[in-house]
């Protein structure tokens, strides 16, 4: 009987795997806008959240940046509404999920009841704290008696640490957020009764969500799929698995120039990607826009590097005299293509780029693309004005200024 020969690695240009990409994070092609906000979160799977606001806060620049002046309101209603359309869960790191995807993270909160401790000593309490989550929540910590002992951030009370950490073992589940606070509330009284019903095997947690992973990313490295799930151990090798077996559903692919999967040579497999990511060649608008730094098109430094050819790094906990780039820098997406950075500020209705950051080889195109983003970002947040303060690129500086300018801005 004659053998099955494997069928061919499917082989890419970088410049191919980057489109494919670009569409399949929603900045090209027209398709991208449709749905508004709560088709993007099908479409991203996770949303990362994070504390700094400075122009707004994360989970509010990611649709910003795909769908341009969506209304805040909008936002919030499509993450934190009633019936519940998402929750908040562990994944790449805290983010906002679809409420479709609660089965699928049972993995996460059995590894969670097993070990019985995260950053913190579970209490004695918790049992009293669910008990008083089920009759009274929905609850915040200041209705469960405060969050913080005193000390540091870190110093958590009694009470947070166990409501934390029956919100990691599924217990209670927070869907909504008042003034940036969680809203817990028991997962019986919130989730539906289906998605609560389902009993998945970690293999087939893992295999589902490898498969949301590279779907949501396009054309993925193994290692980008790990660190979008974020598994290790034992769940790390039910998504290799899950690869090689094909029932995450995605296929293997040769991306030229970036590196050879670890143990392998070149012109072997070195990424996974989306067959649907395939299917078509992405066309259509590419979005202008800053960019969080905590978006999935560049949470993953070495991916960013990879795709993009641009090293990005987040320096708000680095020293102020130690920063190259700024506070909350954004990398600016233009064409396609991250163009250079801003590292921006509000003073009353003018949005102030303290720092503005541009790509070697970068022209005149590019700094009016940078214009653009800024006058763009400073209307969505209600200023009437924009100011430069630097520019690192100083043969860029008159025609930023003149583009500045011509939008009515300050200019530098």
């Amino acid at each position: 009987m004659p053998s099955v020969l494997p069928a061919p690695v499917i082989e890419l240009s970088a410049g191919e795997a980057r489109r494919a990409i670009l569409r399949a994070q929603g900045f090209l092609g027209a398709g991208s806008r449709r749905g508004g906000v709560a088709a993007l979160l099908r479409r991203l799977a996770a949303v990362q959240l994070d504390t700094i606001s400075v122009l707004a806060r994360s989970h509010e620049l990611v649709p910003y940046a795909r769908l341009g002046a969506v209304g805040r309101a909008a936002v919030e209603r499509a993450y934190w509404h009633e019936p519940a359309a998402a929750f908040e869960y562990w994944c790449h790191a805290a983010c906002v999920l679809p409420i479709e995807h609660w089965p699928l993270y049972s993995f996460r909160r059995r590894a969670f009841r097993e070990r019985r401790y995260r950053w913190h000593e579970v209490p004695a309490s918790i049992d009293k704290v669910l008990e008083r989550v089920r009759n009274e929540g929905p609850v915040t910590t200041t209705d469960l008696g405060g969050a913080k002992n005193g000390g540091p951030w870190w110093d958590w009370s009694d009470v947070k640490i166990a409501v934390e950490f029956l919100l990691d073992i599924g217990e209670v589940v927070c869907t909504r957020r008042v003034g940036w606070r969680r809203v817990y509330e028991a997962a019986e009284r919130v989730v539906p009764a289906a998605l609560l019903a389902e009993d998945l095997t970690d293999a087939e947690c893992v295999t589902r969500l490898t498969g949301i992973a590279g779907t949501a990313l396009g054309v993925a490295t193994r290692a980008d799929l790990v660190d979008f799930v974020r598994v290790r151990g034992p769940y790390a090798t039910l998504l290799d698995e899950a690869l090689a077996s094909g029932a995450a559903g995605l296929v293997p692919v040769t991306v030229a120039g970036w590196p050879a999967a670890r143990g392998k040579g070149a012109g072997t497999a070195n990424a996974w990607a989306d067959p649907e990511a395939l299917a078509t060649v992405p066309r259509g608008r590419h979005r202008t826009t800053p960019l969080s730094p905590f978006d999935s098109l560049v949470w993953d430094r070495a991916r960013t590097e990879r795709v993009f050819g641009f090293t990005h790094r987040l320096e708000a906990y680095v020293p102020k005299d130690k920063r190259v780039h700024g506070y909350f820098t954004m990398p600016v997406l233009a064409g396609g293509r991250l163009i250079g950075r801003v590292d921006p500020a509000r003073e009353g209705t003018t949005l102030v780029a303290r720092t503005v950051g541009f790509e070697a080889g970068a022209g005149a195109r590019a700094a009016e693309a940078m214009a653009l983003a800024l006058w763009e970002a400073a209307a969505w947040v209600g200023c009437d004005d924009v100011r430069v303060e630097r520019v690192s690129a100083p043969q860029l500086t008159p025609v930023l200024a003149a583009a500045l300018r011509q939008g009515g801005g300050a200019g530098l």
